[in-house]
């Protein structure tokens, strides 16, 4: 990984344009210039690495090996939240995968597959041999969120190959 990080090189097209949404969003010319831009948020005074989460839609319909270089160049560390039916680009640091029950899964590796649960026809037990280092289990949201979290509860001591993953901004009240 480090070594991809010193020599990797890449030219930045004028015409390329990369979007965000949210805050501090918008159209850059360049992988370059979002990842500067996005430099610009990080605090000067941090002593942390910058740390950077590609989330969908599909973030990998989107992203390339300039932005990996782009990135990495400024000392971010790449993390990406993938549905897992489009190969990503070398040199992630983070992948996460989850998968929705009936798409085609392609990518079958990374470092952590998260599945929400319970789904129709989503039996945790069909992804256990994949090669991801951890298997988290996220309770279903809308209206039997209650109910679907006992469910994973259970699920999960029950069956210790796998981990409860919450989205701690859903029990906040955060949109």
């Amino acid at each position: 990984m480090e070594k991809d990080r010193e020599t990797a090189t890449c030219d930045f097209c004028d015409t390329e344009f990369v979007g965000t949404d949210g805050p501090g969003g918008g159209k850059f010319d360049s992988a370059k210039a979002l990842a500067e831009h996005t430099l610009s948020f990080w605090p000067d005074d941090s002593v942390s690495t910058p740390y950077v989460v590609c989330t969908g839609g599909e973030p990998l319909l989107q992203m390339d090996k300039k932005f990996v270089v782009a990135f990495h160049r400024l000392g971010f560390e790449i993390a990406i939240e993938t549905n897992g039916t489009v190969l990503p680009p070398d040199g992630i640091d983070w992948i996460c995968v989850s998968p929705k029950i009936g798409s085609k899964l392609i990518l079958k590796k990374g470092q952590e597959l998260k599945l929400v649960y319970p789904q129709s026809n989503g039996d945790p037990k069909q992804f256990e041999n994949l090669d991801f280092e951890y298997f988290s289990l996220q309770p279903m949201d809308g209206p039997n969120r209650v109910k679907n979290t006992d469910k994973t509860l259970f699920y999960c001591r029950t069956h210790p190959h796998w981990r409860v993953s919450l989205q701690t901004h859903k029990f906040l009240g955060i949109p």
